[in-house]
């Protein structure tokens, strides 16, 4: 019986006789073979092409089917070659010229090549591209800088941009550069989503809706051979339900466990990995309209939520306080002379006052659970306490997580006052150009739902983008942050430290500074 057909008949049973078994808590091991990994997702993924998805959740599916032109080095987000196996750029920082790793096929059998590259970036950047209609794409902002990709020979490639770009090889590692198969795209149109084909060390095995995602390993792979023969994603969107799975051996692996379950798994038969990354959770405030187009009362909601309280209550020390817009993690663009808003419900009560919003009523959106929204229900019923503490009303509606995506990056405007959100990043960047800047409102095509706007926070973000020189660039996010932390767009909550729990037959798992889910290397007793 080959893995696919087990996978297919035999996973749900297995599973569903080790719970009943186990008695949902007890310590078991599923009847699976040894060399099928079994994930715990914390949803359905959305869609499996890259170009189309901007969840963590889904990327961690992806990043094992395909590749980028560069990756991130392992433990670091420093650059190294993939499909690429070197480069060089312009003096002027315009021209990026990338020699590609020969020898290369798609899991379909068709050859990587310069064509192929330029398919990719043509379809999601180029209109008129024979194959543009399969998005949208909405993290093709990453490169928005690329002017034209062009093919210098069969195995060179060459990108030019319409400026120096500073994050650019960077963003080539994000998942959002990870490289599909045009024939594949040609051959399944718009539900190529369904039907991923990458040239990653797991080929595509099958998509039940709402069960699983089932990724073979590639024997034609042209780096190591992965360690498991198959890898299972099963969506599982009740943290608890995920939990109890863990626990009685339905699943080898948890991401994302709930800060008051860790426990659970402190003893024999698990292990707990954890890691510090670019990570920021935040809510967006509605600049816009309402209370919060005040910048008094976008402060005082800063003055007036505990965020001590909930890095140490609801997250249980899995996270530190953040304290503007850019995360720790990118220690040479983090401002370090600024501290977090203290919590300080007095002087929240007398920005409201002053700005007259006293009893104001707030929409507040929340998700069940998604990308790197760790306990966010517990969380958004601490914000709600801690809001109407200072004379708020505030009422929560609350959202599976891609119904979620879909009421906020179209906007808060004319729906809510605030929303939950995190984002996990690849350079200091991402987050503020995308989210930030009055040219990324919604109707502007970016995730600016709050639309803030400030027009020397957009000129200094325009600058580093630029910039050439890492030292200018670290100076103009530095003051960046010192704008945006005094305007408070958002209520700058905390970074996460993410997590996960493997049973004790899941061996050379680790996790990664960029929250990606790399299992190449992962073997299972």
């Amino acid at each position: 019986m080959t893995i696919l057909s087990w996978t297919r008949r035999g996973l749900l049973a297995a599973v569903g006789a080790v719970l009943i078994a186990g008695g949902m808590f007890a310590s078991a091991t599923a009847q699976t073979p040894p060399g099928v990994l079994i994930v715990g997702q914390i949803a359905e993924p959305k869609s499996l092409d890259p170009a189309a998805v901007t969840a963590v959740n889904d990327f961690r599916i992806l990043v094992n089917v395909y590749e980028g032109l560069t990756r991130y080095k392992s433990g670091t987000l420093e650059v190294e070659p993939a499909l690429a196996t070197s480069w060089s750029i312009s003096d002027d920082g315009t021209e990026y010229t990338l020699k590609l790793r020969s020898g290369v096929n798609f899991h379909d059998g068709t050859p990587f090549n310069a064509e192929a590259v330029k398919f990719n970036f043509d379809r999601m950047l180029n209109e008129k591209h024979p194959y543009h209609d399969t998005g949208p794409f909405p993290l093709s902002f990453f490169f928005s800088a690329v002017k034209s990709t062009d093919v210098v020979d069969d195995m060179t490639v060459k990108f030019t941009l319409n400026a120096p770009y500073a994050p650019f090889l960077s963003n080539l590692a994000y998942p959002t550069g990870l490289i599909v198969s045009p024939a594949a795209v040609a051959a399944s149109g718009k539900e190529f989503g369904r039907n991923p084909v990458g040239t990653g060390p797991f080929k595509f095995g099958e998509w039940r809706s709402n069960e699983a995602v089932v990724v073979e390993r590639n024997d034609g792979y042209w780096g190591e051979a992965a360690g498991s023969q198959a890898v299972v994603f099963r969506p599982i969107t009740d943290a608890n339900t995920r939990v109890a799975e863990m626990l009685a051996g339905g699943i080898d692996l948890m991401v994302e466990v709930p800060p008051t379950s860790l426990g659970q798994f402190s003893g024999d038969g698990f292990s707990i990995a954890e890691q510090a990354g670019p990570h920021v959770w935040f809510l967006i405030l509605n600049a816009k309209e309402g209370p919060f187009a005040d910048k008094r009362v976008r402060q005082a909601a800063n003055y007036a939520i505990n965020k001590e309280a909930i890095v140490n209550d609801v997250l249980e020390g899995t996270a530190t306080v953040a304290a503007g817009p850019t995360p720790p993690a990118f220690a040479w663009a983090y401002n370090e002379s600024l501290d977090p808003y203290p919590y300080d419900p007095e002087k929240a009560k007398a920005l409201i006052a002053e700005a007259g919003a006293s009893g104001a009523e707030l929409k507040f959106y929340v998700t069940e659970g998604g990308s790197g929204m760790l306990d966010p229900v517990p969380m958004g019923t601490a914000i709600q306490a801690d809001l109407e503490a200072v004379g708020f009303d505030v009422k929560i509606e609350t959202y599976e997580w891609n119904t979620f995506l879909g009421e906020v990056n179209p906007g808060l405007e004319g729906k809510a006052d605030m929303a939950e959100m995190a984002w996990m990043t690849n350079d200091p960047d991402t987050l503020p150009y995308l989210a930030l800047r009055s040219e990324a409102w919604p109707d502007k095509g970016g995730f600016n739902s709050g639309y803030y706007a400030n027009a020397e926070v957009d000129k200094l973000l325009e600058a580093a983008r630029t910039a050439t020189d890492q030292n200018e660039r670290a100076k103009l996010y530095r003051e960046m942050q010192t704008i945006v932390q005094e305007d408070a767009p958002w209520v700058f909550v905390a970074n996460w430290k993410q997590n996960a729990v493997t049973n004790d037959r899941v061996k050379n798992f680790g996790l990664e500074p960029s929250f990606l889910l790399h299992l190449q290397g992962v073997v299972k007793d």
